[in-house]
């Protein structure tokens, strides 16, 4: 089996890879978004994935799970660089500057998840990967209520913490799914 880290990269590589993609083809227009905007984007992609779970026919769109899960690390990382930076109305960055604040944040997402597997001894690999939707649909829905009550929280950690779990989650399920896909039927 492959080192957690090692398997991490790869599939935040591929992330990368899909971010950068779309900053060629629409540069930092998400930076007009609102953070709450951002979590219903995450929110839409965490449902596809739970439907997708729990479907008894076959999906109209033909695209599976693990875009929607890289979708969700994208997002993640884009709410984390929004929290950073001042609202704008307009995009006030280069494409240069979007990756250089993507990779300081996966950074800290990655240092974060270093910590934490530590600690729990990768838990995440005994986890079904419909519990990791679970999770990330459960992250979203304490950041939209923290959201909609101002970002006052009284003991939780705000939504800075949860956008970065949900990174993590996210990623853990796109390792889960590489390693189900490498099985043999």
């Amino acid at each position: 089996m492959m080192s957690t880290l090692k398997q991490y990269n790869e599939q935040l590589d591929k992330c990368r890879k899909v971010f950068a993609a779309k900053l060629g083809d629409y540069g930092p227009s998400w930076r007009i978004m609102r953070p709450a905007t951002l979590t219903d984007q995450m929110f839409i992609k965490a449902k596809r994935i739970r439907t997708l779970q729990t479907m008894t026919d076959s999906a109209r769109i033909e695209e599976g799970m693990a875009p929607e899960f890289m979708a969700l690390v994208n997002y993640g990382l884009m709410a984390l660089i929004q929290l950073e930076l001042p609202a704008s109305v307009t995009v006030d960055i280069t494409p240069d500057e979007a990756m250089t604040l993507y990779d300081k944040h996966a950074s800290d997402t990655r240092a974060l998840m270093e910590a934490k597997n530590h600690d729990y001894g990768e838990a995440w690999r005994d986890m079904r990967v419909s519990s990791i939707t679970d999770m990330i649909l459960t992250k979203i829905m304490r950041n939209k209520e923290i959201e909609d009550h101002g970002g006052r929280t009284m003991v939780s950690e705000g939504v800075e913490g949860n956008y970065a779990d949900i990174v993590n989650y996210a990623l853990f399920a796109l390792i889960l799914l590489s390693e189900a896909d490498g099985k043999p039927k």
